[in-house]
């Protein structure tokens, strides 16, 4: 990380009672970064189970098959939640351990063990939220084109429509998605992340289910469950200009409603933003009749995750978007371990920005966390650095809140330690310490910051 001191002051104590008392504050995990037992009990394999074997895709060759061993663990790090006084516990269901092959035979074991997790969650006193799709396709749907495929309508319908018979009767709050941009952009189109495919085509169709699958995952739990309250999370970034010359102000455009544009406003029925965008009129092929309808979703909230701000500039040599991302380390800017520039202004903006959609309900924050070289030394994870985060970027949303933004509540990115993607386990985002050779916990001061945050007396 750079040197240079960013300028937070994490000591002017602000803490939950300086919000409304109704606002909700929570902590997330997702199922493949954390449950491991990938083979376990019926489950059948995910894209990244797969993509994992694969020689250089991962950091260190690491793999999600173990992880934070959360299948066995879960009651022990469902305490740590309790533990920690936080109230609202955001994580996701393993579509493949329910249906293995995707779709057709249930797996009763997998619906057992996300009962154990929920029924644990009550008996804490603790409100489970739960992701339906956090990034873990059933390989055998994959085998047949995955989120190309338009199939996926109806794979997506059936999964979501078992969940919600399953658990409606233990689980208010659902959330869609988790981040479509992200996994359509960097699985389909960069082949960075599972499945690992490339190419326009591949992205804009496997985005255009995606933002079907958004509304058809609320309906379907609408019509299952009315009273349930229902989102879906996009990721976004605050999105800056290296210069004020009208190449990287245009650059800076395009990238902005590509990152936190192009999977909200449709759901809005404001459509793709391709005027801003001039490839996105090529997804006009993978539209059928009905999609500009079909395509819309009144969601009873948003998520939206941030974690920094993203400085562009004008490249020929980009195809289509004719932009490219500044690295942090290169501006010379404080930064995370993920070469994330520290930006607590962003979050602020990012809440402004979906705050202004007339349709947008209310927003959540579900996920904003740092990761940071953490160290245990005498049993104990000193991280000063993830405390002034958090407490930096919270201080952000205090200001959008006190302002008459939409903002409703907040989640720590994450629990525990875990598998961070393309990443493996050297990037750490946890509020709690996991070795990864022992299944060791340890909360880190930043959890034990939060606990205290959360519980201030007046």
């Amino acid at each position: 990380m750079s040197d240079k001191k960013v300028n937070i002051e994490i000591r002017e104590d602000i803490s939950a009672k300086d919000f409304e008392n109704d606002f909700i504050w929570g902590v997330s995990a997702s199922a493949l970064q954390t449950e491991g037992a990938f083979n376990i009990d019926g489950k059948g394999l995910s894209i990244w189970d797969e993509f994992a074997t694969k020689k250089k895709k991962i950091f260190n060759n690491d793999s999600p098959e173990i992880a934070c061993d959360f299948y066995n663990n879960y009651r022990e790090d469902i305490a740590l939640v309790k533990k920690l006084g936080i109230p609202n516990f955001r994580f996701s269901i393993s579509w493949p351990r329910v249906l293995p092959n995707g779709i057709g035979k249930v797996n009763q074991k997998g619906l057992d063990f996300y009962h154990k997790v929920i029924d644990t969650c009550h008996e804490f006193g603790i409100e489970p939220w739960i992701t339906l799709y956090h990034w873990d396709l059933p390989l055998e749907l994959e085998n047949k084109g995955g989120w190309v495929n338009r199939n996926i309508l109806k794979w997506f319908e059936e999964y979501v429509d078992l969940c919600v018979h399953a658990f409606k009767s233990k689980v208010k709050h659902w959330m869609v998605l988790n981040e479509p941009m992200v996994f359509t952009g960097a699985g389909y189109f960069l082949g960075v992340h599972a499945p690992g495919k490339k190419g326009l085509s591949n992205f804009l169709a496997a985005m255009h289910h995606a933002v079907l699958c958004q509304a058809i995952g609320l309906k379907t739990i609408k019509k299952i469950q009315p009273q349930a309250e229902v989102g879906t999370t996009f990721s976004c970034s605050y999105v800056t200009p290296y210069s004020n010359s009208s190449i990287d102000l245009q650059a800076a455009k395009r990238i902005d409603a590509l990152l936190n544009r192009a999977f909200i406003e449709p759901s809005l029925g404001l459509g793709y933003p391709k005027e801003t965008i001039p490839f996105l009129k090529k997804i006009e092929k993978y539209f059928k009749p009905g999609d500009e309808e079909l395509m819309k979703a009144d969601f009873d909230f948003i998520g939206i995750q941030n974690y920094t701000r993203e400085v562009v500039e004008y490249s020929f040599l980009i195809p289509y978007l004719k932009a490219k991302l500044v690295p942090a380390d290169k501006r010379k800017v404080y930064h995370t371990q993920m070469d994330w520039e520290v930006y607590p202004e962003a979050i602020y903006e990012m809440i402004k920005k979906f705050s202004a959609y007339k349709n947008v309900k209310k927003i959540i924050i579900t996920e904003n966390g740092a990761s940071f070289p953490d160290e245990v030394k005498q049993n104990e994870v000193n991280d000063p650095a993830r405390e002034n985060y958090i407490s930096s970027y919270l201080k952000q949303v205090l200001k959008a809140k006190q302002e008459g933004y939409k903002i409703d509540g907040y989640f720590v990115w994450s629990l525990t330690d875990n598998f961070e993607w393309a990443e493996g386990y050297h990037q750490r985002f946890g509020l709690v310490y996991v070795n990864f050779n022992t299944q060791r916990r340890i909360i880190k001061n930043s959890g034990l910051w939060y606990k205290a945050f959360l519980h201030k007396k007046s």
